[in-house]
């Protein structure tokens, strides 16, 4: 039975649906227009009616309008101040290098200083700085012509002393048994050589102490250089300038 009712209220429904969308109009079966388009035409000057109890639209003040600028009354621009001046550039300096050459002897530097000097080259631009190299002393046997120079290397392998050859003169042909800095230093290693059975050995000077001198060429440019080098071989006693990097 519920099932009947419900079956009817969808139907009903739909009915109605159809009725009053006009889907059942040519069936003679439309709803009653509710719309009278003939008394909006009727109207007379529709946009004249006014609500008695509407309440007042909010009167607005009148714009006020802004003085005219008189004359006398302008601001006079201020002139304005040119631009400064862009400050000069400094100008560039010429790339500087540093430059060395060494072994000058005493006899040599002397007459060097004076031609750069001559020069004129920038104050602190070059500077000559000295090396001491101290006198060398050796426990010393010789000298020796090849057949004793081989008798006698055999005596010191059997005393088990360490030598070494000097073949230049003053002091080769002979062998040396030992380099010292000092004559002191030599003198302790004649002793030590002698416990161990040498008796030939004495103690002489290899080298005498030596000063030698090195130009050094710090933070100059291209042209001193070649400056320096325009002295010549003699002035620069055959050395050569080296790149200090």
């Amino acid at each position: 039975m519920l099932r009947w009712v419900i079956t009817l209220l969808v139907l009903a429904n739909a009915g109605f649906y159809a009725w009053t969308h006009g889907h059942l109009a040519p069936l003679g079966f439309a709803p009653t227009d509710q719309r009278e388009p003939e008394r909006l035409q009727a109207q007379i000057q529709p946009e004249a009616m006014r609500l008695l109890n509407a309440p007042e639209p909010p009167k607005t003040a009148p714009r006020a309008e802004a003085p005219l600028e008189t004359p006398a009354e302008s601001v006079a621009a201020e002139p304005t101040a040119p631009p400064a001046p862009a400050p000069a550039s400094e100008p560039q300096l010429p790339p500087t290098s540093c430059w060395f050459a060494k072994g000058f002897t005493s006899a040599q530097i002397e007459p060097l200083k004076k031609q750069l000097l001559d020069l004129a080259l920038p104050k602190g631009s070059w500077r000559v700085q000295e090396t001491r190299s101290g006198g060398r002393w050796v426990v010393y046997m010789g000298r020796y012509n090849d057949e004793l120079m081989g008798k006698k290397k055999e005596e010191l392998r059997e005393l088990k002393v360490e030598f070494r050859t000097l073949s230049e003169p003053p002091l080769g042909p002979g062998l040396a048994l030992g380099t010292f800095s000092t004559e002191a230093a030599a003198e302790q290693g004649l002793e030590n050589v002698a416990r161990k059975g040498v008796r030939s050995a004495r103690v002489a000077k290899d080298r005498e102490e030596t000063v030698s001198y090195t130009l050094r060429l710090s933070e100059i440019t291209a042209e001193e250089r070649e400056a320096v080098l325009g002295l010549g071989p003699e002035i620069l006693a055959g050395k050569s300038l080296q790149s200090c990097d």
